[in-house]
C-alpha cells in the first residue's frame, strides 16, 4: 500500500526495534487494539496524548483512557485539528469537564524532569 508523504513518520520519530506500533482503526486508540493490555502490562498509569484530529481521535482516546482508569495528559500544542473551530471546542470541552490534565509541551517537559 502506498502512503502520501504527508502521512509518513518523520525519521526523527521513527520507532526503533524495541518500540511497539499499534494500528488505530477506530476513534479511540483503545478500541480494537491491544493498547490497554500493553499499558497495564508495563505498569503505566498515565499517558500523554498528542496527534492529529483532536476532534476525531484525540478526544475519544482521552475520554476512553479516563474511563479505563488511566490519567490522560493532553499536550495541547502537540495536537492539531482537521477543523480549527472543532479543535478549539474539543479542548474547551476537555478542560471544562476535567477529563484530562491539559498542558503544553514546555509544561510536560518540566513535569518529566520534576520542575513545577
Amino acid at each position: 500500500m502506498l502512503f502520501s508523504l504527508q502521512t509518513q513518520i518523520v525519521s526523527e520519530l521513527r520507532p526503533n526495534e524495541k518500540e511497539a506500533v499499534v494500528d488505530k482503526l477506530t476513534f479511540s486508540a483503545f478500541a480494537g487494539t491491544p493498547f490497554e493490555l500493553a499499558l497495564r502490562g508495563a505498569g503505566v498509569g498515565a499517558i500523554a496524548i498528542v496527534g492529529v484530529a483532536a476532534e476525531i481521535g484525540i478526544e475519544p482516546t482521552v475520554r476512553h483512557a479516563g474511563d479505563l482508569g488511566f490519567i490522560p495528559v493532553g499536550v495541547t500544542d502537540a495536537c492539531a485539528a482537521g477543523n480549527a473551530e472543532a479543535g478549539v471546542r474539543t479542548m474547551e470541552s476537555l478542560r471544562f469537564l476535567g477529563e484530562a490534565m491539559l498542558t503544553d509541551v514546555a509544561g510536560f517537559c518540566d513535569a518529566l524532569v520534576g520542575r513545577s
